[in-house]
């Protein structure tokens, strides 16, 4: 064990701020930027993470091609506050995208939600302006539906897609409007009454316009020669599942197999389309996912946390390892596996320094840059906090992981069929109550226990060591943070998608009822 890393890590941290952007950009040429953020999928939703089917060919190639990282995190285990902490590279008890209206409740931004990403915060396509860089973003927004909270508000230069899931349809157009479409700055329709989601069979094209859209940006970038990133946000792996005519029934996993297939044709398509246009070796993509597999959606429309524990909204291993795949042809070198502790903040942070731009230095910032990792296969020495809504539930350094507090959900919800663990039981581990273990947090070693089965015996020495070079870190933690403005406390129906900018052009302008707001329940 060697956890003596807090006052190294911070002096080796700076200098790759400053070290890595005049490596990377020895040739004269920041690289074009790619994130590909998937809705719930999965750890062992890929073959090259082991999924048997062995259904996604060219993910397993872009990892071959590429980087693979086999820890890497979102930031939260529910998908509104781990996109606002990639976005920001802060998490999102800094950011805002949290709720104080019960202890380690998850939230997020349904139609009712009032607040969204605020003014101050700082998103990767804000920064990436200053040097030259046009944005697009292209699916699923998930930080607010009002006007000052959609992403060309916040730097993003272009936009096809939605400011919320998927839901629907409602029947009802005077209880609740159907989820707009946005082109840019102006809804070009809604789900379900102009893009069609069929309910019955799982059956939309919205990945192949989420690809049609991304391979024409790619072509007009490539074409004006102007630098890019591109945030692809495709969300067709989020209950309910969907995918196109060509792929329905074609999985052996089921619909959400369908949808994995899908996604991963056009993963294929896009790289393809980089090196048709000369650009792969000047592109950086990192293809990730948002949050676990959504279990609860078991078993047609839930995806595979592999060997993990629980899934989507808790902080088990199943709730927040994603998959991750780096690919840059030409700096990162071919079939790597990397074992460094990488989040999705990271990618706002190495974002910067691909681009030569330093990182703001008006606020904390929870994401590391990880050129070195990416170029050298480094490892940085850093801790994984584990958050669900205001409270810290746990801790990662190296292959230890402590849990300060612990639940899944509660008697209540999981008695309505809502279960966040099915088939996986750990007393006092996945409870329907809150427990409390700040005293003696619950420890593992997920080398040899995946599955977070096994606490190590607080009599052992193992157990006091381990403890003790956890908990500075954790009491460092907690007494520097200075909790950002809860943005998901407030709901209001008079706020949801009743006329956004656009619809009067469309016909699909709605009357909402007056503004009435209280405070959001968020049951988990």
């Amino acid at each position: 064990m060697d956890f003596k890393f807090i006052q190294s890590s911070l002096i080796v941290i700076c200098s790759f701020i400053c070290s890595c952007t005049s490596k990377v950009l020895s040739n004269g040429s920041a690289p074009n930027i790619i994130i590909m953020l998937m809705d719930d999928m999965g750890w062992g939703d890929l073959g090259v993470f082991g999924e048997p089917s062995k259904e996604t060919p060219n993910l397993d190639r872009m990892a071959a091609e590429g980087m693979l990282f086999a820890n890497f995190y979102s930031a939260n285990p529910l998908c509104s506050p781990s996109r606002a902490a990639l976005l920001t590279g802060r998490l999102p008890i800094r950011n805002g995208f949290y709720s104080t209206n019960g202890h380690a409740r998850n939230a997020y931004t349904p139609q009712q939600i009032v607040g969204g990403i605020p003014k101050e915060e700082i998103l990767i396509p804000e920064m990436l302006k200053k040097a030259g860089y046009i944005s697009k973003i292209i699916g699923k927004w998930h930080l607010g539906h009002r006007p000052q909270f959609l992403p060309l508000q916040h730097g993003f230069d272009k936009w096809f897609g939605s400011p919320n899931c998927h839901f629907g349809p409602y029947s009802s157009k005077e209880e609740t409007p159907n989820i707009p479409v946005y082109n840019n700055s102006e809804m070009v329709g809604r789900y379900y009454e102009d893009f069609m989601i069929n309910r019955k069979t799982g059956e939309s094209n919205l990945t192949q316009i989420y690809l049609e859209e991304a391979l024409g940006y790619i072509r007009r970038q490539a074409a004006s020669h102007q630098r890019f990133f591109m945030y692809w946000a495709i969300d067709s792996t989020h209950a309910p599942v969907y995918a196109s005519e060509k792929f329905i029934g074609k999985s052996q996993r089921g619909r959400y197999g369908d949808a994995v297939m899908e996604i991963d044709h056009s993963v294929g398509l896009i790289l393809k389309e980089l090196q048709t246009q000369g650009i792969s070796e000047n592109t950086f993509v990192f293809f990730t996912s948002d949050n676990g597999a959504a279990l609860m959606s078991g078993p047609l429309q839930a995806g595979s946390n592999g060997p993990f524990l629980c899934g989507k909204e808790t902080t088990f291993e199943g709730g927040m390892r994603e998959p991750a795949i780096a690919w840059w042809p030409g700096h990162i070198k071919a079939g790597q596996v990397s074992y460094q502790l990488g989040s999705v903040m990271d990618l706002f942070t190495t974002s910067l320094s691909l681009a030569g731009l330093q990182p703001p230095t008006d606020r904390e910032l929870d994401g590391l840059d990880l050129t070195h990792v990416l170029l050298e296969n480094r490892i940085i020495e850093r801790p994984i906090f584990y958050y669900r809504g205001n409270e810290m539930m746990a801790v990662r350094m190296g292959l230890y992981k402590a849990h300060y507090w612990t639940w899944s959900n509660s008697w209540e919800e999981f008695k309505k069929g809502i279960d966040f663990c099915p088939g996986q039981s750990i007393p006092v581990v996945t409870s329907h109550t809150q427990e409390e273990h700040t005293q003696q947090p619950i420890i593992f070693h997920l080398g040899r226990d995946l599955g977070e089965k096994y606490p190590i015996s607080v009599s052992s020495a193992e157990y006091q060591a381990v403890l003790k070079q956890i908990s500075p870190v954790v009491e460092k933690h907690r007494k520097e943070l200075v909790p950002g403005m809860p943005q998901l406390n407030m709901c209001d129906l008079a706020v949801m998608n009743w006329a956004p900018a656009g619809c009067e052009k469309l016909g699909k302008c709605l009357k909402g009822p007056e503004t009435n707001p209280w405070k959001c329940e968020w049951p988990h």
